[in-house]
């Protein structure tokens, strides 16, 4: 008898979020009522998350100004449309550092972000409740550069309805970070404060291991090597693995995948083999491209991290 072969590594966040296939199709299809309400649906962090997920990749940017036009006091055709602009924004400029950028890169990039921060002002100015227009107003604030004051009057309005709104957190972790004129001391004081604020078995532990990972990623050789050999992060990464994926309370919401593969590979990558291996499993074959692309391929990247941990900690 023929047993069915596994399914095959993909990075396609659909194959874990079914309502994020069902929003794709709508938007495809122009179907607001089935976009709206499948947003609705869901509580206000999800929502951030499937509402960027399913912009990612998309762009009839015709149809969502109609949408924002005909239905000006609707936060989430502003939502949708303004994460449009963004993305198209970063396109313009890439993920490049600032001196590989050129002059007219960076005019096209800063007139975009404009043009999605006028929308989103308006927007929280309607809605000042609302999460996710203040998600994306982190990410522009940090594009056009308005400074740490700003970001952080931004986070506190975020913060004011939903205290533990990842994708907002995710975004100050960032702003936060030496490369945007923050510094790592204050990048880990965030992460720590906001994981330890949440509830246990929330995804917000996933910030303390992107801090470090931000912080790995500025050393080099014998540095990196260093830094994860200390025993104080390997505490600090267990605490918070302990505190969210490997709570009994850790909740397979739309995020989860990603919160999940940061963590698998971190523990790989400081050679805890046993939680890297338990929490792989758990992952089947649901592969995050963050941030398994800092190795290069995110697939070749899991399924090396996978054998490598299956291997050491004995699992068959």
């Amino acid at each position: 008898m023929q047993t069915a072969s596994p399914p095959a590594l993909t990075v396609d966040p659909a194959a874990a979020y079914p309502e994020l296939g069902t929003l794709r199709a709508a938007l495809g299809a122009r179907d607001w009522p089935t976009v709206r309400d499948g947003l609705m649906a869901v509580e206000p962090g999800s929502r951030t998350t499937l509402l960027r997920l399913a912009v990612d990749g998309y762009s009839d940017r015709h149809f969502l100004e109609g949408l924002a036009e005909a239905e000006p006091d609707e936060p989430l055709t502003a939502a949708l449309l303004g994460d449009l602009l963004i993305r198209q924004a970063w396109e313009i400029r890439t993920s490049k550092r600032a001196q590989y950028v050129s002059r007219a890169q960076f005019d096209q990039f800063h007139e975009m972000l404009r043009r999605a921060e006028r929308l989103l002002i308006d927007a929280t100015a309607r809605h000042p409740d609302n999460p996710t227009l203040w998600t994306l107003r982190l990410i522009t604030v940090r594009g056009l550069e308005l400074g740490h004051s700003e970001a952080r009057r931004r986070y506190d309005r975020l913060a004011a309805s939903d205290p533990h709104h990842v994708p907002g957190q995710r975004q100050l972790l960032q702003q936060l970070c030496p490369k945007w004129g923050g510094s790592f001391e204050a990048v880990h004081d965030f992460a720590r404060g906001a994981m330890r604020a949440a509830p246990e078995g929330a995804h917000n532990g996933v910030l303390v291991v992107e801090a470090h990972l931000e912080h790995m990623a500025e050393l080099d050789g014998a540095e990196r090597r260093r830094y994860w050999t200390d025993g104080g992060v390997h505490t600090e990464l267990r605490e918070a693995a302990q505190r969210s994926v490997l709570h009994p309370a850790f909740r397979r919401t739309p995020g989860w995948v990603l919160v999940q593969n940061t963590f698998a590979m971190v523990f790989w990558m400081i050679d805890d083999h046993r939680t890297a291996a338990r929490l792989l499993s758990g992952l089947g074959h649901l592969v995050s491209a963050e941030p398994w692309d800092m190795l290069g391929d995110p697939v070749a990247a899991f399924e090396k991290a996978r054998r490598q941990a299956y291997q050491k900690a004995g699992v068959r």
